[in-house]
């Protein structure tokens, strides 16, 4: 029986705390988050866990934020009942519903079905939700499309609904590539090919629409690749930075010939267009 080892962390403010701490933890061993209202419950094996694990989280030692935790031993955690506790499902400027199984079918035009595990991108996270409101705002029929950095998929198969294929679908994380084929799946997506890796993988490949919600400084790195796989007259969707590091992406982008468009913001996050 595998035992865990829960951590209940009280977070202010919450946003962007969470998103922060859910990366840093996900980089030393944490398998599993599930947010609160005030904070982050975050899991991870026994077996992997050590003492002073916690040390090397810059976010606890960050004046701007208040962190506080406690942590016990859990034995045969139930992924899924956590996760119906908490998760809602969300609705996108009236035309698009990202939920669970086990919410109601809804009217929206789109309905995307997600299993609520452990990956990022439910749509809950303000870049998911710009990113969602850019892609219905644009025709997508017929266009090959590029999701980096996919989490669950849902830009994917949201891309899919709306007329795009073929669709490449790319996380770095082997729990977002698996989770990402299952919702694939779920929603019945025929157009849709996931793959485990990085921007390395882009070579030889062009696409129409390249969409890349990661963080700013892999978008700073890898915005020449995504450039290079982008076909003339492409569009280019960034986000998973602030607002304040808007400036350097836009900079970033004009070295290479990327005309900026617009963005939207949502809690001082932002999400960018871009025209090749």
């Amino acid at each position: 029986m595998v035992t865990y080892i829960g951590y209940d962390f009280k977070v202010s403010p919450i946003n962007p705390g969470n998103e922060i701490l859910i990366a840093e933890l996900g980089s030393i061993g944490f398998e599993s988050f599930v947010e609160t209202e005030d904070g982050l419950l975050a899991y991870i094996n026994k077996d992997e866990w050590f003492e002073n694990i916690l040390d090397e989280v810059y976010i606890l030692n960050n004046d701007e934020f208040s962190i506080s935790y406690s942590f016990k031993d859990i034995e045969q955690v139930n992924w899924n009942e956590e996760w119906e506790k908490n998760f809602e499902a969300i609705e996108v400027d009236g035309v698009c519903t990202v939920r669970a199984p086990f919410h109601d079918t809804p009217k929206t035009e789109f309905d995307i079905v997600i299993e609520p595990k452990m990956s990022f991108g439910t749509g809950h996270h303000e870049t998911t939700h710009m990113m969602i409101q850019h892609l219905l705002k644009m025709d997508l029929e017929g266009k090959k499309t590029l999701d980096m950095g996919c989490g669950t998929a849902v830009l994917a198969i949201l891309a899919e609904k709306m007329g795009a294929q073929p669709i490449d679908a790319i996380d770095i994380d082997n729990w977002c590539y698996l989770n990402s084929l299952e919702n694939a799946e779920r929603n019945n997506c025929k157009h849709i090919t996931v793959y485990e890796g990085d921007a390395s993988l882009l070579e030889g490949r062009a696409y129409d629409l390249i969409i890349a919600n990661i963080n700013r400084n892999i978008l700073l790195r890898d915005i020449p690749v995504y450039v290079k796989s982008l076909r003339k007259e492409g569009v280019l969707l960034l986000s998973g930075f602030y607002k304040e590091d808007l400036d350097q992406v836009k900079e970033r982008c004009a070295e290479f010939s990327l005309k900026f468009v617009e963005n939207l913001e949502k809690n001082h996050w932002v999400a960018a267009k871009f025209l090749f």
